[in-house]
This record gives C-alpha cells, sequence and structure tokens, in this order.
C-alpha cells in the first residue's frame, strides 16, 4: 500500500527570537516538497496552514515570551497532527519555529500512548532546546520544547495531549548538538537526556552515532524525526533564525537520514526553522528538501 503522507503548515515564529520562520512552509511548498515526494510513489495531501494568533513580539513575562499564543499554536498543531495519525496518515509538520515540537511530539505520544507503541524521538538540531523559564536568557520558547515534552515548564504547554509528562527523556536521542546554555547542560545531565553533540560525531563519526541513535527499536517503534534545519552546518543551510558554525555536513547528514530511512520506522516528522528571510534565492530549502527526500528512500543506489 502507499505510503499516505499530509502536509501541515504551521505558519508561526511564534517562539523566535528573529522573524521569518513564519514563512517556511511556503519556502518549502515553493521549492516542490509534494511533487517531490509524489515522484518517489508516494500519496501526498497538502492540507494547507493552520491558523493561530498573531506574534505580538513582547518582551518576556515570568521566563517566557509569548505563552499564551505559543500554547494556542501548540494545541492546534497537536489536533492536526493527531488527526492525520489516527486516519492512518504520516503527519509532516511544515514549520514555523521548534516550540511547535510540543504539539506535534504530544500528539505522537498521545497516538502511541493509544496504540501501545514504544516511541522513539530523533531530536536533529544545533541547540538541545531544553531550556526552562528560570534557565532561559531570552525567554523564547523554541528554546524549551524538549525540556516541555518532559514535564519540565508550565502547565498551558506541558499537558497538551493529557499525558505530562507526554514523553520521558529516555525516548529521546539529540543528534548534532552544538549550542547548549549553561543551565541547560546541568539540567540535561540531572534527567539523563541521550545527547549525541559534534565532538560525539568527529570522534565516532556519522555511521556509528546513528547506529547508536537507532539502536533497540522494533517493530512496535513509532520513530518521530525532529528536523530543524540549523542541525546543518551554516555554510550550506543559512536561511536559518538560530546558525550555528560546526554542523554536520551535507554528506554527514544525507548518511544521517538514509540510516534513518533504512529502519523503516519513521512515523511522522516535522521540519522546522526554515527562515526564508535570511536565505539565498530559497537555497536552504532545496537542501532541506533534498535531505526530507533521503529521509523518504531516495538513495544512490537500489540497496538489499
Amino acid at each position: 500500500m502507499t505510503q499516505r503522507i499530509r502536509l501541515i503548515g504551521a505558519p508561526t515564529d511564534i517562539g523566535a527570537g528573529t522573524r521569518g520562520a513564519s514563512m517556511g512552509p511556503e519556502a518549502l511548498r515553493v521549492a516542490g516538497l509534494q511533487s517531490t515526494l509524489q515522484g518517489h510513489g508516494l500519496n501526498v495531501t497538502d492540507q494547507g496552514n493552520l491558523s493561530g494568533p498573531a506574534n505580538p513580539w513582547q518582551a518576556a513575562s515570568n521566563g517566557y515570551r509569548h505563552l499564551a499564543e505559543v500554547a494556542a499554536w501548540n494545541r492546534v498543531v497537536h489536533e492536526a497532527v493527531h488527526l492525520a495519525l489516527s486516519a492512518d496518515e504520516m503527519p509532516l509538520l511544515l514549520g514555523g519555529d521548534h516550540c511547535l515540537a510540543i504539539g506535534s511530539i504530544s500528539a505522537v505520544a498521545r497516538h502511541c500512548r493509544k496504540t501501545g507503541q514504544n516511541l522513539r524521538v530523533l531530536w536533529l538540531d544545533a541547540h538541545a532546546d531544553f531550556n526552562t523559564n528560570t534557565l532561559t536568557p531570552s525567554g523564547n520558547t523554541h528554546g524549551m520544547p524538549v525540556a516541555v515534552l518532559c514535564g519540565q515548564g508550565p502547565p498551558e504547554l506541558t499537558g497538551i495531549g493529557g499525558s505530562t509528562p507526554a514523553i520521558a527523556p529516555s525516548a529521546v536521542r539529540q543528534i548534532g548538538i552544538r549550542s547548549v546554555d549553561a543551565g541547560e547542560k546541568r539540567l540535561i545531565r540531572q534527567l539523563g537526556l541521550e545527547v549525541f553533540d559534534m565532538r560525539y560525531i568527529d570522534e565516532m563519526g556519522m555511521r556509528q552515532t546513528m547506529e547508536a541513535a537507532l539502536a533497540g527499536m522494533d517493530e512496535n517503534t513509532h520513530l518521530h524525526v525532529s528536523f530543524d534545519v540549523d542541525f546543518l552546518d551554516a555554510s550550506f543551510a543559512p536561511g536559518v533564525g538560530t546558525a550555528v558554525k560546526g554542523g554536520p555536513t551535507y554528506r554527514e547528514a544525507q548518511l544521517c537520514m538514509e540510516m534513518i530511512a533504512d529502519t523503516g520506522r519513521m512515523g511522522s516528522l516535522d521540519v522546522m526553522e526554515l527562515n526564508p528571510a535570511l536565505d539565498v534565492r530559497n537555497g536552504t530549502a532545496e537542501v532541506a528538501l533534498d535531505l526530507i527526500e533521503s529521509l523518504f528512500g531516495k538513495s544512490t543506489l537500489m540497496r538489499r
């Protein structure tokens, strides 16, 4: 049976510190996301964009910027992703900033609780996104989603999906991390989050990194991939709000995606933080699309 994929646009930069991620969904569409995936024999429906509150662009209050608006957007995302999963479709969330993963991953966790599946989350990112309102230097919630999903945050966010915490830290594998705030480091160690940072990748190589990150999955595992485009080295993916030098090379990123595809377990996907306002001729969207193709099985040769 042809896999059915539902594209869900979430055009907001409500949790970010730089404007422009709200244009990310359209940039991926302009790059040809739907037709490209259909060219791989996939059944792809684009349900258009979700709607939510406008970005008021205000200062932080009690360590959060735009908390009410962030909660509203994540509730909308949660329902859309859960609806797609309930219809036996793979949700592909087009961000938008990475705070929206609170909504998408809490929906996937809710679905897994209902179906009795195990959940594995691959967090591909330059940043650990494990801040809280007391640790954050900025109050931007796109630096908090993993902590929120693990129960560290306000009830307006941790309670989305009906279970707090939405996931256990043991479900998460972070890959490509190279920017972690001082307070985050302590919380990551305290909660035992498994992080494959760039030093690990430099020392062990991407193949061994991915083998470790994917180990222990079985046929009852739902694999969720949350792909922040700033995971990539800024030299070939400049169109992101918080670019960090020293990320995976293009070839390392391709190997990462191909090894995920090889598992056959990916059941949901976020593509986040693409910022066309900072891009050059939509080049970052085109690179992201190339990697998304690899996640869905594009390879140089037909492999066994």
